[in-house]
Formats: structure tokens, sequence, C-alpha cells
């Protein structure tokens, strides 16, 4: 494999769940902290990590979730969702994890770059004044490649 360190990690996400969301941001931010260039691609559903009006209100995905350890048909009850994510966002606050809106300053002011996938802001109907300020552009899928083109450069799908 030889010496090819990691120079530079790109995160895509696709999902708004919190869990996935945190993921994303706490790797990116990892990245930084260790001298990595970080990049986060939002595309389909990830968006809404980065819509001004969704970004507070994300939820724990309940439904579907091997990792919640509860049968889907109880995960879909009315309030569950609300219940999981109110314990999961305790949780985080307990761990001092800034909610969502501050993280995304956090890691801009870090040098994480911030990306809309244009095909999916296209087909949801949002503009640039939908997203988030801190928003580094809204890049096409072949623009996001061309951000993976140096060397050392790893992608993970979120």
């Amino acid at each position: 494999m030889g010496n090819t360190k990691v120079k530079k990690m790109l995160f895509i996400l696709s999902k708004a769940s919190i869990e996935n969301v945190y993921a994303a941001f706490i790797m990116a931010n990892g990245a930084r902290m260790e001298g990595i260039e970080a990049e986060i691609f939002f595309t389909f559903f990830g968006l809404e990590a980065i819509q001004k009006d969704k970004l507070e209100h994300l939820h724990v995905a309940t439904v579907g979730n091997p990792a919640m350890h509860i049968p889907t048909i109880i995960g879909g009850l009315p309030g569950m969702e609300a219940v999981a994510t109110k314990m999961m966002k305790k949780e985080m606050e307990k761990l001092d994890m800034p909610p969502v809106d501050e993280f995304l300053e956090i890691l801009s002011a870090s040098g994480v770059k911030l990306w809309a996938c244009k095909l999916a802001v296209d087909m949801f109907h949002l503009k640039q004044e939908d997203l988030i300020d801190d928003l580094d552009g809204i890049l096409t899928i072949g623009d996001f490649y061309n951000e993976a083109n140096v060397e050392g450069t790893q992608m993970l799908f979120i």
C-alpha cells in the first residue's frame, strides 16, 4: 500500500437523520483536527441538514433501524420517533455536542467545505436562500468528483 497518508476526506450525506448527520459532522471535524482536509456533499434527504427551516427539526430514524433494537411496528407508533430523538439529544448534550446549526458553523470555521448537490437541490425545488449561509456552493456530481482528484483522498457515503 505504500506510505500514502489520507490527505482529504469527502463525506457524502444522503440522509438527515440525527445519527447520520452527527456521524458525518464528527468524522469531518475529527479529520480537520488531524490536519486532514474535509468536505461534506449533502444530497437527496441529506439536504435537510443544511436547510435553514429544517436543520433544527431532525429526528432519529426509529423504523428500519436495526440498531434501535425495537420491532418495526413499535418504532412506527406515533410519538416513538420524538421520544427517541429527545433521548438522543439529551445524551448528546451530556457530551457537550453542539446543536446542528452551531456544529455547521464550527465545521465551516475549521475549513470543512460544505456542498449541496445540484441535482437534489433542483429536484426538491430549493433556492440558495433556503440553505445555510456557510454553504460553500452547489455542485454537480462531476464537480464533486473533481474535488476528489487529489492523491490520498478517501470518500465515505453516509
